[in-house]
């Protein structure tokens, strides 16, 4: 029979003046795989961060099986900075796309140092090949896809020789091929001997799990078995349609004359002689709905920094925006103000002192953080889109108080304040529960229709992108395939 190996008793946390956790009581055995799942804002990530002693908590966290009330836990984030070599922790999303600061990144074996832990429990030589980065060992960090840098972490934590290993959301990004090596790793790791528990989405349960808790609104609702789950979905009680009356009474952007947002001929980029994207012939008509896919560290982020303005690589090209060549006078502001954009990147290294307000403000003048005094019609533009995403509630709230989830769709409402003509939706849904994403789905279709709107989407998961798409663009080692 296994002995208990993580006992949690009425634990509360409270962050902020609000119950985050609310008596929540749950044992783990030995051996056992535990998935917790929840809508987003359910306390997942609290939960984590609190096992690992990082909040203030009432109740009790004990480890019976070594009689302690801490252990080496490890958590792995959703999201990870890391530091270049100068020591400092912002890059800044544009970088990854500048050889000169890729300069300045430190290189996976750098960042391993895995002389460090000669003593740990595993030999340390062995980890690299365990989690599949052996050949990435010189590969600057900037230089990383998401799945590469998860498989990183990972690396990283085992090599800390933890007791318990906590990984958030580790899915998050990750390509089909991607998510099949982590669920494979994460088997390994549960065969080495580590205790393993996982914030994870509902589709998204890997084959180690042998028992799944679900949170809502920071209490534990179930805990069960892996057999008994069923992840039945609550779309029909929860969904909010989109009020189209609030659609209606917005603007897009006034800069909408033109015939093709998106024109690419023969587009080449590489770095350090390695080819990142290699003859892209592509056009974007006005209006037209498109899914780019493919593999992580295919060249999709690349091909999107193009037409974003962060990739000066778009000057040595013959790209084409909104009927204008690049490099043909315009600034990079002309641009952006006619794009609305979001990704991880930008998640990531966003400006988190920022309130829900101005972070969704600070779209109307594609700035990160809000610096200027809005007028009294951007004012109101700004409280529709927060109507219309339903964020009422956590409006004057920090971003950083948010979970990722809310993050991600504060960050959406960013991407759509001004309207534009043209959207570029990178991953746009990652951390969003199942509700939030059908209800952006249909957001983003209500939006596309009524504004005539072009639209660029990227996602790993076809359910996630919206109906109107029906032009595919898939990006297999650096070429275009129109699908």
């Amino acid at each position: 029979m296994a002995f208990p190996f993580l006992i949690l008793e009425q634990l509360t946390v409270k962050l902020n003046g609000k119950n985050i956790l609310d008596n929540i009581s749950l044992t783990v055995h030995e051996n056992e795989c535990w998935a917790i799942t929840g809508a987003a804002g359910s306390g997942k990530t609290t939960l984590a961060n609190t096992i690992a002693g990082q909040h203030f908590f009432s109740g009790n966290i004990f480890f019976p099986s070594h009689n302690k009330s801490q252990l080496r836990v490890t958590v792995i984030n959703q999201q990870h900075r890391f530091k270049n070599l100068s020591n400092m922790p912002d890059f800044y999303y544009q970088q990854r796309y500048n050889s000169s600061d890729s300069e300045d990144a430190m290189t996976v074996a750098q960042a391993l140092d895995m002389d460090r832990y000669k003593g740990s429990g595993m030999e340390a030589a062995k980890v690299p090949s365990m989690v599949h980065i052996e050949s990435l060992l010189d590969k600057p960090l900037i230089q990383l896809s998401n799945g590469e840098n998860k498989r990183l972490q990972i690396a990283k934590a085992i090599l800390q020789d933890p007791e318990l290993m906590i990984l958030d959301s580790p899915f998050t990004g990750l390509d089909t091929d991607g998510r099949k090596m982590l669920n494979h790793i994460i088997t390994l790791l549960v065969q080495k001997g580590i205790q393993v528990m996982l914030i994870t989405s509902p589709r998204e349960i890997p084959d180690a799990v042998t028992h799944i808790a679900v949170l809502e609104k920071g209490k534990l609702v179930k805990a069960v078995p892996r057999a008994a789950y069923n992840a039945s979905t609550r779309l029909e009680n929860t969904i909010f349609g989109v009020d189209h009356s609030l659609l209606a009474l917005l603007r897009q952007n006034e800069h909408n004359h033109f015939d093709y947002a998106v024109r690419m001929r023969n587009v080449n980029v590489e770095y350090s002689s390695k080819k990142i994207l290699k003859n892209i012939h592509w056009e974007v008509k006005k209006g037209e709905h498109w899914s780019i896919s493919g593999p992580n560290g295919a060249g999709k982020s690349t091909l999107l920094s193009l037409l974003t303005g962060d990739n000066a690589k778009a000057y040595a090209n013959e790209i084409y925006l909104f009927d204008k060549r690049r490099g043909s006078g315009e600034s990079i502001w002309d641009i952006k103000k006619k794009i609305g954009y979001v990704s991880p990147e930008m998640h990531l290294y966003f400006d988190y002192t920022a309130s829900c307000f101005e972070t969704i403000a600070s779209g109307l003048f594609d700035s990160i953080g809000l610096f200027r005094k809005l007028t009294d019609d951007q004012h109101a533009i700004v409280q529709q889109w927060i109507r219309i995403l339903r964020l009422e509630p956590m409006q004057q709230k920090a971003l950083a108080t948010l979970s990722a989830g809310e993050q991600r769709l504060v960050l959406l409402g960013r991407a759509l304040v001004k309207n534009p003509p043209l959207l570029i939706l990178d991953e746009p849904c990652q951390g969003l529960d199942t509700e939030h994403v059908e209800q952006f789905r249909m957001l983003i279709d209500d939006v596309c229709s009524m504004f005539d709107t072009t639209l660029l989407y990227v996602s790993h998961y076809r359910d996630e992108i919206p109906s109107c798409v029906s032009r595919f663009l898939r990006i297999e080692n650096g070429e275009g395939f129109i699908e």
